[in-house]
C-alpha cells in the first residue's frame, strides 16, 4: 500500500547521501539544534495554576491553621517529597527506624503569621521505602540542577549508610536577612 513511499524515501535518501557529506550534514543539525536552544526558553508558558497553588488563589482552612499535613503549609514553600508528619514523624523529626540525611537542602519561605521570611532546612528520612503518604512538590524560587545546595530533586539520602528515601521534615534554621 504504502510501496511507493517506502521507494520515495529510499530514492531521495540515497541521492542525499550521495552528495551530502557526514560532516555538512552534522553542521546543519547542530546549528538547528542550537538555534532552537535559543528559541524555545523564550516561548510564553502559562504560570497560573502555579500561583493558584502558592497562595495566589484560594487559600487552604487547614493550612491556614497552620496543619503540618497540608502541602500549602508555609514550611513547605520548597519541598519536595513525602511528609514526615504524615509518616509516623513530625515537621522536624524522622519516624522510627530512619536517619535523617547528612545533607540537605535549604529554602527561603514567608510565614504569613508574622510577616517574615525564615530559612527552612529540608532533610530527607533515610532507611525505609517511600512513605507514600501526603507528597509535596512545591517549587517554589528552585534553582536549577548545578546549584546543588537550593535543587531539591536530588536523592539526599546519598550519603547515608541506606540511600532508601522514606520522607522530608522540615525544620526552621532562623531568621532570613535581606
Amino acid at each position: 500500500m504504502f510501496n511507493w513511499f517506502d521507494k520515495l524515501a529510499e530514492r531521495q535518501s540515497r541521492k542525499l547521501a550521495q552528495t551530502v557529506s557526514r560532516r555538512h550534514a552534522l553542521n546543519r543539525i547542530s546549528r538547528a539544534l542550537v538555534g532552537a536552544a535559543f528559541i524555545l526558553p523564550v516561548l510564553p508558558f502559562d504560570r497560573s495554576t502555579a500561583h493558584a497553588a502558592h497562595g495566589g488563589g484560594k487559600a487552604d482552612p487547614k493550612a491556614a491553621a497552620g496543619d503540618p499535613t497540608a502541602c500549602e503549609y508555609w514550611r513547605y514553600c520548597a519541598i519536595d517529597g513525602f511528609l514526615c508528619s504524615c509518616c509516623g514523624g513530625s515537621l522536624t523529626q524522622c519516624p522510627p527506624g530512619t536517619n535523617a540525611s547528612k545533607v540537605s537542602w535549604v529554602g527561603t519561605c514567608h510565614n504569613p503569621n508574622d510577616g517574615k521570611d525564615y530559612l527552612v532546612s529540608y532533610n530527607d528520612c533515610c532507611g525505609k521505602t517511600s512513605c507514600g503518604k501526603c507528597m509535596c512538590n512545591t517549587n517554589l524560587r528552585e534553582r536549577p540542577g548545578y546549584s546543588m545546595g537550593l535543587h531539591n530533586d536530588i536523592n539526599w539520602c546519598m550519603s547515608n549508610d541506606n540511600s532508601m528515601f522514606h520522607c522530608t521534615t522540615a525544620s526552621v534554621v532562623g531568621l532570613a536577612e535581606a
